[in-house]
């Protein structure tokens, strides 16, 4: 649990860090602007996130007996599409940033800043500013993708049905009073005797509906000085995730083969409060700078729904598995990992 919950924090520190590293000063922008420019460079992590946590919650078709129980740890990764790496600049219809670049580095792409320049009216007075738009964290994601941790307890109920928890406790992070914490939640059905003779066959035919939610947050460092100052700055992350989907698995002895069709959906918000202070340049030697105070834009969404084709092999030992998987999707999505299963 330590190393799976280490993990989540990294993720979610890495974004973090990049809305801390000088990102911020994307508020010196229009309100409509800063918006846009925020939702481009997120949107891949985020929806990577989503599709990432919506994989892995199965090995198998087959359910367990009453009371058996399945304890798997694992890990989900969602490849980002080279097309998600950077956004076009001019496509976003920006009317107080320019830039001699035509495109920029999301959070899934490489770590290249962007020069912007910000032109704008305070009180009448022509000003301008400057920031650099961060680079991405491709390079450090594991296997270029975005990581979705797995540990997952399944249970078995009446009625050929089995039931599924995902949970990290309310966690706290960082050195500034942050907190993650994550809950998941998953039912599957086997209708294999639906089917009539199919049942006496090594074939098993399931149903499963799963939900994934997780809360995030983290403070921004005051800055006193420089072109954006911060004070008492937050920045809140919720995630929802939901996947519905028909598996069916050939269990044999040893090898297992498994795999599913479906449909992923979710959303997730991403909040900055606080107070922000932009100081630009008028280029009046009598008045060198204006400030003027800043409004992070408020409940920046991102959504991400499709299809899914899932493949995957199960190793059994005994009571020891080793699963693989991939899920065909927009974000093809890899997951891997061991589990103990008991009856």
């Amino acid at each position: 649990m330590k190393k799976i919950t280490t993990l989540l924090v990294l993720l979610t520190l890495s974004f973090n860090s990049k809305a801390q590293d000088g990102f911020e000063a994307i508020l010196l922008t229009d309100p409509s602007d800063s918006k846009k420019l925020m939702e481009a460079y997120f949107a891949p992590g985020m929806e990577g996130f989503i599709n990432a946590m919506n994989n892995g919650w199965y090995h198998t078709a087959k359910v367990h007996k009453p009371f058996g129980f399945d304890l798997a740890i694992g890990l989900s990764g969602a490849s980002i599409p080279s097309s998600k790496e950077t956004f076009n600049i001019a496509a976003l219809g920006l009317t107080s940033v320019s830039s001699t670049s035509t495109t920029a580095s999301t959070f899934a792409g490489p770590n290249t800043t962007t020069q912007m320049t910000v032109n704008t009216t305070i009180n009448g007075q022509s000003a301008s500013a400057t920031f650099a738009s961060p680079g991405g964290v491709l390079e450090d994601l594991p296997a270029k993708a975005v990581p979705g941790p797995i540990v997952q307890l399944s249970v078995g109920l009446p009625w050929k049905m089995e039931g599924m928890l995902r949970m990290v406790p309310k966690t706290n992070i960082g050195d500034d009073d942050g907190s993650i914490k994550m809950l998941g939640l998953g039912i599957k059905k086997e209708i294999t005797s639906w089917f009539g003779p199919m049942e006496k066959t090594p074939l098993h035919v399931s149903l499963l509906a799963a939900y994934t939610s997780m809360n995030v947050d983290y403070g921004i460092a005051d800055q006193n000085s420089g072109e954006i100052q911060v004070q008492n700055a937050i920045t809140e992350f919720s995630l929802k995730a939901f996947t519905m989907q028909a598996i069916a698995s050939l269990n044999f002895p040893i090898i297992n083969l498994y795999g599913g069709i479906g449909y992923n959906s979710g959303s997730s918000t991403f909040n900055m409060e606080g107070t922000y202070t932009g100081v630009y340049q008028t280029g009046i030697p009598t008045q060198p700078t204006v400030t003027q105070s800043l409004n992070p834009p408020t409940d920046l969404e991102f959504n991400s729904s499709g299809f899914t084709t899932t493949l995957g092999t199960r190793l059994s030992l005994g009571f020891f598995k080793i699963f693989g998987s991939y899920a065909f999707q927009e974000y093809n999505t890899f997951s891997a990992g061991i589990a103990i299963s008991i009856r």
